[in-house]
């Protein structure tokens, strides 16, 4: 039996952080969640996710700077990452079109179950080197 693949959830509100939970759940991946990029970047070195779910405004440390200091460790320069925030991408931080996104989601435009056909399509796809 195939281990099921990893995904983390950083993300303070919640709500949100518990209904994405249940829905990655349900569709049968490990999920585990925090509520700020600190937590999110320790996280992700003890989880070892296949995808993580990123949200930019946060406390503590955002969105953006975890993924900044993720790309910067061996174990976290390969791991999918998938933007989910109601910033535009004109409102984003400049820097994320260089740390290697695989997706950007603007979480008003897209029902959990469209993110949840996304994060499976990401997950299917082959690692760009």
């Amino acid at each position: 039996m195939q281990a099921k693949q990893k995904i983390a959830v950083v993300e303070d509100d919640y709500a949100i952080a518990s209904m994405y939970d249940f829905k990655l759940r349900y569709h049968g991946y490990e999920v585990n969640t925090a509520p700020d990029g600190e937590q999110g970047l320790s996280l992700a070195k003890t989880f070892n996710p296949d995808l993580i779910l990123l949200d930019i405004m946060m406390p503590i440390m955002d969105g953006a700077e975890m993924l900044e200091k993720l790309r910067q460790t061996d174990w976290g320069a390969k791991i999918r990452v998938i933007i989910l925030t109601n910033l535009s991408k004109d409102e984003a931080p400049h820097g994320l079109r260089f740390l290697n996104v695989d997706r950007y989601i603007v979480k008003a435009h897209h029902t959990p179950a469209q993110v949840v056909d996304i994060v499976k399509e990401v997950l299917g796809m082959p690692k760009t080197a």
